[in-house]
């Protein structure tokens, strides 16, 4: 490995480190850092801390002490994702960059929103801004995973969730405090929340964050018939795991949390359509009525345990 990829990798980490400052307040835009480094030395880095404000490179930039802002001309930039060239809620990264002066860019991915896709970096390069592509690229995209699948594949990204008791039947009631409140806190991290009709009816779940500080999701409850909900849930006419993905892509959800019923959850694992999974194990049988779904596909797989209650996680291998 040669010592200009070793540098490059080096300061790309520490992009990376950055936007993840960013996980709870970017959404639904990606996380990002950038870092401005100028023969060796750091003199400006930033991440792109809310949804509507300034991007990692603008904060990057105000960073920079007056006195070293000569300094950019002849200064690398580096950013996890590809700088944006079209005005959206702010004005276009690449445009910054260029008016700033950078000699270098160096990018972890290419953006695949539709209206990036590579013309930020084309913008750049036209520039006659050396732009190098790729750097810890898996990394990079893994970051925005969600963001990655939603603009990617044109679905939320998904992952499911239940409770199962020892001899593989839904139990709602095994979770403990520290299970719950991580249950609470996955709410947090989505945009919306499904479960299925016999779900709502049977349950009548809140769905909401009461055990974690954060905003509630969503709520959406997947029906093939008419239904008449509360106020704050919304309804998805089907049980088609094509149908729900559309609708919800078309109301602009990239992340979606599904907490049953077993029906519902084994048609998304039946189709392939979901990313992550989070099993509750419990400890005794329970001899119930509703068998727990079973996975289907190839995952990774961890496992946790808080308080004597185990739960796994499960990730599928798939490239974002």
């Amino acid at each position: 490995m040669n010592s200009v990829l070793i540098t490059d990798e080096k300061y790309m980490r520490r992009c990376i480190q950055l936007a993840k400052n960013g996980e709870k307040n970017a959404q639904p835009n990606p996380m990002v850092g950038a870092v401005i480094v100028h023969e060796g030395k750091i003199i400006g880095e930033g991440y792109h801390v809310r949804c509507g404000e300034g991007h990692a490179e603008v904060n990057a930039c105000a960073s920079v002490k007056k006195e070293d802002e000569h300094l950019l001309k002849d200064s690398t930039i580096y950013v996890s994702l590809e700088p944006c060239s079209h005005y959206g809620k702010t004005p276009p990264c690449a445009d910054l960059l260029i008016s700033k002066g950078f000699k270098r860019c160096v990018i972890g991915c290419q953006d695949p929103f539709a209206k990036v896709q590579g013309r930020g970096i084309q913008k750049l390069r036209d520039a006659g801004i050396e732009v190098v592509v790729g750097v810890l690229e898996s990394e990079c995209k893994s970051l925005n995973k969600r963001f990655m699948t939603y603009h990617g594949k044109k679905r939320p990204y998904v992952t499911l969730k239940w409770a199962e008791s020892a001899d593989g039947y839904i139990d709602g009631k095994i979770s403990n405090t520290y299970t719950q409140m991580l249950c609470h806190k996955r709410r947090a991290e989505h945009q919306a929340i499904l479960v299925g009709r016999n779900t709502f009816e049977i349950d009548k779940p809140s769905l909401t964050t009461r055990e974690w500080v954060g905003s509630s999701p969503k709520r959406y409850v997947a029906s093939s018939q008419p239904l008449s909900l509360p106020e704050g849930f919304q309804l998805i006419q089907s049980t088609s795991v094509d149908n729900i993905l559309n609708q919800l892509y078309e109301d602009g959800i990239q992340t979606l949390l599904i907490e049953g019923g077993a029906q519902l959850l084994q048609s998304f694992i039946d189709s392939g359509m979901w990313d992550e999974c989070y099993v509750e194990k419990g400890d005794t049988d329970i001899h119930g009525q509703v068998k727990a779904p079973k996975l289907t596909e190839a995952y990774l797989e961890a496992e946790d345990t808080y308080l004597g209650q185990k739960v796994m996680h499960y990730l599928k291998q798939q490239q974002v």
